[in-house]
């Protein structure tokens, strides 16, 4: 769980009484960069003295205050449009829980052991949450912000975004924080490097709900604890001393974390409640800054220490909390409401018989004298009520709009395209979709649905495989990063007994960019849940030329063919499967010449000796075949179903070097696709053709 140091980043992981919780072994890590740092340990050296001197100073004083001093925090989302990507109630709820443990107002206080009660402090620090952006403007208090760092989750995410530290707590929510479950800057490390400054933690070790739980959410409390610097219980870490102390040690009963009531310990990475490490009559084990997980208090001495920071100058900590700073971050006067907003628990839906859509208005900030929802295709087109369950029974792609009024003053959101219902219709085997024939790729069979708003699935006529259109996500001029998803008809595949889907592709990416791009296909029985992945196509199996100073378009060298065997498993009656294309902002992907007939066995790309072209297409009463020779050889055409059968077979005498033309009566071959396949001693070509 434990705090990061400022200057580098260590990721270690214990497993704590039966759960994969996290903390790291970083402290030692913190000594050793400011040992072959010199400038830095310097100045951290300097501004931690500083620190320590006036918060003894403080200790000392008679003229502490007693005002409850409140911190404006700003939450930047850091996702790829994944789990991390957490919900506002998470984090309001993240949030509460670390204000119940500030402020002594947690429901499980009574269950604090009886010898720490009395020093059981309220620390009259609360956490708020900012309703004005730096510029002055009304803002939700959260950022999100799409980035691949998210994975990465050290210091980097700070230059995402980073607002004035010493007017806003900046934390970073991720999907990884650097290995740890979250981490901190000491406010001497945050002076020295007021970029840096603020607290990532991973998204689920905030509240209690959605990614996270109970035993986990004790973490924002313990980092918010370094932030306002402590040190862990066990002591540590404790510039300008240059010592670390690793958790369990029994030597650690000989050291101390600069906190008078707070009994020496070595400290605990499970939840022992009757230890007695260091000849004490029980260990604080419940302090938030344990690594016990159910650390919910700080002492009395903690919450001097922590006001200490917050009235020194070291890192601004005593701006942060003044009446000035809070009417500038928008935290006093109570904030009023000044913008609509809304989320739903599911915006896309498989289910033919309908589902329930459960929304959650959350505008912000402040209370609202009415509002009204619109939900065209809903079951009920209009709500009054804040969180209204509309059941959606119509296939298509619906916008939802949210009015909200405070004081006589209408504030107002649509999201265009926000809920997308798939097409109930059922398609047989075999499918196939060359995108001839249509202007608008979203609609019946295909259905788009971006994640992001910068570009979607979209028909085009730049490149082709065959005949002159296919599908793209153009991302070139895109520097963001983008998830943008393809969903197939439903197709009924519960009489086949072997499938295999296939498609072609071309993709290039920047001189500038290479990396990040991602195409994932993934099938299910349902469209529910279980979408199970076939294929992930990234790196050099993604990139089928060179990279480009200029948005790419491929030549037919540029194209390669992907197969995917599809498991007996998945088929039946509502197996649908989805193209995910995610991109860091690069270049132009490309999709063509779609099919779900093909066996294991059957591969155009393999067979490809003979150049080969076929007209009419699609086919009536008979097919022309030209193809060209550069030796003479005997031919042998056959006629292949979806199933790799041979229905019909023609054997040409030997033929000359040069361009041939030969017409297949097809009369007695029911409609479908079907395969051509031209065979010589030099090699075969196979192609596929339709009879209307």
């Amino acid at each position: 769980m434990k705090h990061l140091p400022a200057i580098l980043l260590l990721s270690i992981s214990f497993q704590l009484h039966a759960q994969n919780v996290l903390h790291c072994g970083a402290d030692e890590m913190r000594i050793a960069t400011l040992q072959v740092n010199p400038k830095i340990a310097t100045a951290v050296v300097e501004r931690d003295l500083k620190l320590e001197e006036f918060t003894r100073e403080f200790e000392n004083s008679t003229n502490r205050g007693g005002q409850i001093m409140t911190i404006p925090v700003v939450f930047h989302v850091i996702h790829e449009y994944g789990n991390e990507n957490i919900s506002r109630a998470q984090i309001l709820d993240g949030l509460s829980i670390l204000n119940n443990t500030f402020r002594k107002t947690a429901a499980d206080t009574a269950d604090i052991i009886e010898a720490f009660k009395p020093i059981h402090a309220d620390c009259e620090i609360q956490f708020a949450l900012a309703a004005k952006d730096p510029e002055g403007n009304c803002h939700s208090g959260i950022n999100r912000i799409a980035s691949a760092l998210t994975n990465v989750g050290d210091h980097q995410v700070k230059e995402l975004i980073h607002w004035n530290p010493q007017r806003y707590l900046n934390v970073y929510i991720v999907s990884n924080a650097a290995g740890l479950a979250g981490h901190a800057v000491w406010p001497a490390d945050a002076d020295t490097i007021p970029e840096w400054d603020g607290i990532v933690i991973a998204h689920n070790y905030v509240g209690s709900i959605g990614t996270s739980n109970q035993t986990q959410s004790v973490v924002f409390a313990h980092e918010c604890g370094h932030y306002l610097n402590l040190h862990h219980i066990w002591g540590g870490n404790n510039v300008p001393n240059f010592y670390y102390l690793p958790v369990g040690q029994q030597a650690n009963c000989d050291e101390d974390d600069q906190v008078a009531d707070t009994p020496n310990t070595i400290g605990w990475s499970s939840c022992n409640l009757s230890s007695s490490s260091c000849g004490n009559i029980v260990d604080n084990v419940q302090n938030a800054m344990d690594y016990s997980y159910c650390n919910v208090m700080f002492t009395e001495g903690q919450k001097m220490r922590m006001r200490a920071a917050l009235n020194s100058p070291v890192a601004g900590r005593n701006n942060i909390w003044t009446t000035v700073n809070l009417i500038f971050t928008g935290v006093i006067p109570e904030p009023t409401l000044c913008a609509a907003d809304f989320e739903a628990d599911n915006t896309l839906i498989c289910n033919l018989n309908g589902e329930a859509i459960n929304f959650t208005n959350t505008s912000y900030h402040g209370g609202f004298d009415s509002l009204r929802w619109e939900f065209p295709a809903g079951d009920s087109p209009f709500s009054v009520m804040e969180n209204p369950i509309v059941v959606y029974y119509q296939p298509g792609t619906f916008d939802v709009s949210l009015t909200i009024y405070s004081n006589g003053q209408p504030h107002q959101i649509t999201k265009e395209d926000y809920i997308t219902f798939l097409p109930d219709s059922s398609w047989s085997y075999p499918f196939w979709d060359w995108f001839e024939g249509s202007s608008n790729l979203n609609g019946n069979p295909w259905t788009e649905k971006s994640v992001d708003l910068n570009n979607k699935w979209e028909l085009t006529d730049v490149a082709s495989i065959s005949p002159s259109h296919s599908i793209w996500v153009d991302n070139w001029d895109n520097n963001t990063i983008t998830v943008d998803e393809l969903y197939s008809p439903r197709l009924d595949l519960s009489s086949a007994t072997q499938m295999r889907l296939a498609f072609k592709y071309a993709f290039a990416g920047t001189e500038e960019s290479t990396n990040g791009n991602k195409l994932s296909v993934q099938v299910s029985r349902d469209c529910e849940t279980n979408w199970s992945t076939r294929l992930n196509l990234s790196g050099n199996s993604l990139e089928t030329a060179a990279n480009q100073s200029s948005p790419f378009i491929p030549t037919a060298d540029d194209w390669q063919q992907a197969d995917i065997n599809i498991p007996s498993s998945y088929l039946e009656e509502g197996f649908r499967f989805r193209f995910i294309f995610t991109s860091m902002g690069n270049n132009r992907l490309f999709v063509d010449d779609v099919n779900v007939d093909i066996t294991a066995g059957i591969n155009e790309e393999d067979e490809n000796a003979i150049p080969v072209s076929l007209y009419p297409s699609p086919a009536t009463s008979s097919v022309k075949v030209d193809y060209s020779l550069n030796d003479a050889a005997e031919i042998q055409i056959s006629i292949l179903d979806v199933l790799g059968k041979i229905v019909l077979y023609v054997k040409l005498e030997k033929q000359t070097v040069g361009s041939h033309s030969h017409e297949i009566n097809l009369n007695g071959l029911s409609a479908g696709t079907y395969f051509i396949r031209l065979r010589s001693d030099k090699g075969s070509t196979l192609k596929r053709f339709v009879i209307n």
